[in-house]
């Protein structure tokens, strides 16, 4: 096999990669500040689509991790993306907060209860049964149902808290329609992502914490992938997945000398 070119571009999740409930990694400040001074390209990555790359800026760098706005890659972006090329200036009803809003918003996009192209369904903390009812009699009249990611449970202080994928499912269940996933593990985020900071997979690599999300999508994308111990998977999970990270390591801090 021909030997892989060196990495020139980093992809990192950021729950469970670099913050853990609201506080950095050890080793987290340092890897990004390598990562900026390299002058390599680089995204942070995250499923959750409530809040905006700027909100996102500010909540990093009040715990000490300085991350550019154009440095922040969401679901939201992602999905928004994914409309404007799909069908540009549509309309759509959403559930959601400012992050997936805004995405839409900045698209051109028309937010509508009237006969919406789609139905887009992202993260809130603010789940209404009027505006899931709502969302079932819109799918059923024949909008299309895109949801931002698959993730079905996120975490909290408190434990985990149902997320997109598991209120996707009640919807899901209700109209008899799958919805399209634009969030990892779905490939098309990270190769969105790779163009919009002109990368390319071969000299890219994914870090992430999660074997369903994160490595499956860097290794459908082309990636290398590192997979970080300080998330959700254990080491004596990694075997039971029919797909391999091309590294595991215990922590962010590990990766520093690599950049």
């Amino acid at each position: 096999m021909a030997e892989r070119k060196p990495i020139e571009s980093w992809l990192t999740d950021m729950d469970g990669v670099l913050v853990h409930e609201g506080i950095p990694i050890p080793g987290a400040d340092a890897f990004v500040k390598k990562l900026r001074e390299s002058g390599k390209p680089f995204l942070v990555l995250t499923n959750n689509s409530i809040y905006t790359p700027r909100d996102l800026h500010a909540r990093l760098a009040r715990i000490g991790l300085d991350v550019p706005v154009e440095n922040i890659w969401t679901s939201a972006l992602a999905t928004a993306q994914f409309l404007d090329d799909q069908r540009p200036g549509g309309t759509a009803y959403v559930i959601g907060e400012a992050g997936l809003t805004t995405a839409l918003h900045d698209i051109g996009y028309v937010l509508t209860d009237a006969e919406p192209d789609y139905v887009v369904l992202g993260e809130t903390r603010t789940y209404s049964f009027e505006a899931l009812t709502k969302a079932i009699r819109l799918i059923n009249a024949g909008a299309r149902f895109i949801a931002t990611n698959p993730d079905e449970t996120g975490p909290s202080a408190e434990g985990a808290l149902p997320a997109t994928g598991s209120v996707a499912a009640l919807i899901t269940k209700a109209t008899g329609r799958e919805p399209y996933f634009v969030g990892k593990p779905n490939p098309l985020m990270m190769r969105a992502g790779l163009n919009a900071i002109g990368a390319h997979s071969e000299g890219s690599a994914m870090i992430g914490d999660r074997m369903d999300t994160d490595i499956l999508a860097g290794l459908e994308a082309g990636m290398r992938t590192y997979l970080v111990l300080t998330g959700l998977t254990r080491p004596e999970e990694v075997d039971r997945h029919p797909f391999r990270p091309s590294h595991v390591v215990d922590s962010i801090a590990d990766l520093t000398d690599l950049v």
